[in-house]
């Protein structure tokens, strides 16, 4: 078995960022900016608070 296999994405990738390697630098950005966020548990606790259930059939009037 021949566990050297590169797939052609995995080749596309590689290549992309070896020619562009400023990406790395604006993948990190973007992540940060998306997900690596500090929760606040105080606006949380509020957010959740002052949420209404939701009612069955929100669908349908009445």
């Amino acid at each position: 078995m021949d566990y050297n296999y590169e797939s052609d994405h995995t080749k596309f990738i590689r290549e992309l960022l070896e020619k562009n390697p400023e990406l790395q630098e604006k993948r990190k950005t973007a992540r940060d900016m998306w997900w690596d966020k500090k929760l606040n548990k105080e606006e949380q606790k509020k957010f959740k608070e002052s949420s209404d259930p939701m009612k069955p059939y929100v669908y349908f009037g009445g």
